[in-house]
């Protein structure tokens, strides 16, 4: 079968392209924090051999009549010090440009990634095998009799949607298919009887949205902390939650104390993507996974605590996750992208009605956060890597989480110069008896003298 040279993006790729902008350029970010200074030498050779092995990375973006569509590029990646403000744009409609880059800083190591090519998960998979790459080439003797790369079980093109949401289970072809995204649209009439009964997510009124002063060259904020991650997972133990709930509390808190003109009622709410694979099996590379808003109704004369916002949030979480909830989620965007009128749209016409979608979305949603959960390197890497974190460009204040080894990473980015939020966040957890470790950049050019 002759190779196929382009791929159609999903619906949340297109999204992710039509809601970009100066500030928000959905562009994430992952740092490997190494024990010594970066050689770039090195870091370009173990660039190039990792990009051989990850083709969705070998692809450009493409603008179709009616949609966008990744094309294969024989383009080489080639790593770069780090000259510009963090997560700069990189997908340019003019350009044929590769949709990431490797940035280093003295011993630091970056990935910058356009969210419509991959998802965090897609990303980190690629910066694991380049940073052991990297170490391999730098500190063979670690290796030992383990000097060849073990290939990831991964599948770089595969459109895990087709997998799970088929009518009927076919025979997988090399290429990827588009036929059942076609079924699920056809199916999409009866959803009712095929689902089991879900209750929709309550609409809220009087959704607070944070407000400040955008930065002047629209670069984050970014605050890193850094604290035992032993800590505070006693701490969300102690509360009968996750630490992901226990986090996404404290920032509701700190949310709503940072409101000067409270109302009657405060809504405060929490977008957090959900990673769809450890609900449904993939080893795919390309973007798989969904969204879920977390809400907490503030009451003027009614006091609060953290207590009741966990549970409250944990029953909201439990009950979106479920595979009901997800399906229908997920089977009303295909319904879109394949309803017989949007088909024929021409493509910026389809671009101005999901910036209009993501514009109304974002009404909705106060702040945002997401954890990767326990990043890890294999056994012989880590002595060489003492810390890993990441985060994304945001158009709301954001915080992302991953622990690795004993610590835990909290990274907070904002497109606004105010950090109230984050203080009170910090106080917090500081109250709480925690060690933290604090690092800021400088956004103001008062900051800069």
């Amino acid at each position: 079968m002759e190779k196929k040279n382009w791929v159609r993006l999903d619906n949340a790729s297109n999204i992710f392209l039509a809601a970009r902008t100066d500030v928000d350029t959905k562009v994430f970010r992952f740092t490997a924090h190494m024990s010594e200074k970066v050689d770039p030498a090195s870091l370009q050779k173990a660039l190039i051999k990792v990009y051989e092995g990850y083709p969705l990375f070998q692809n450009v973006m493409r603008r179709g009549i009616f949609w966008y569509y990744l094309e294969h590029t024989e383009k080489i990646p080639y790593v770069q010090p780090e000259t510009m403000p963090p997560c700069t744009a990189i997908y340019h409609y003019d350009r044929k440009e590769l949709l990431f880059r490797v940035i280093y800083n003295e011993n630091r190591i970056h990935i910058e990634v356009f969210h419509a090519l991959t998802d965090g998960t897609g990303a980190m998979w690629f910066f694991e095998d380049l940073i052991t790459e990297y170490t391999r080439l730098r500190h063979p003797e670690a290796f030992g009799e383990n000097s060849e790369r073990t290939p990831r079980q991964k599948q770089d093109l595969e459109d895990s949607f087709n997998r799970y949401f088929r009518k009927k289970k076919k025979k997988r072809e090399n290429v990827p298919t588009r036929e059942p995204f076609e079924e699920a649209y056809k199916e999409a009439d009866n959803i009712e009887k095929s689902l089991q009964p879900y209750e929709e997510q309550t609409q809220y009124s009087n959704v607070h949205r944070v407000k400040g002063t955008i930065t002047p060259d629209h670069r984050p904020r970014i605050i890193e902390m850094t604290t035992q991650v032993k800590d505070v997972l006693a701490l969300s133990k102690k509360h009968k939650v996750s630490l992901t709930l226990y986090l996404t509390a404290i920032f509701m808190i700190s949310v709503y104390e940072s409101i000067e003109e409270k109302k009657e009622e405060d809504t405060v709410t929490v977008s957090i993507p959900v990673n769809l694979r450890q609900f449904y099996p993939s080893f795919s590379v390309r973007n798989f996974f969904s969204t879920t808003l977390m809400a907490y109704t503030f009451k003027k004369d009614q006091p609060y605590n953290i207590e009741d916002i966990c549970q409250e949030i944990d029953k909201q979480l439990k009950k979106e996750i479920k595979p009901e909830a997800i399906e229908k989620r997920l089977k009303r965007f295909i319904g879109f992208e394949f309803h017989p009128a949007v088909r024929v749209v021409f493509r910026p016409i389809k671009d101005l009605v999901l910036k209009w979608v993501s514009l109304y979305t974002n009404r909705k949603i106060t702040v945002a956060m997401s954890n990767l959960g326990k990043l890890s390197l294999p056994e012989m890497v880590e002595p060489y890597v003492d810390n890993i974190n990441f985060y994304t460009a945001v158009v709301r204040p954001q915080f992302c989480v991953n622990s690795y080894k004993d610590k835990l990473n909290i990274l907070f980015t904002s497109p606004f110069i105010e950090t109230d939020i984050q203080k009170r966040f910090i106080r917090y957890l500081s109250s709480e008896g925690l060690d933290i470790q604090l690092d800021v950049n400088k956004v103001t050019r008062e900051e800069f003298q």
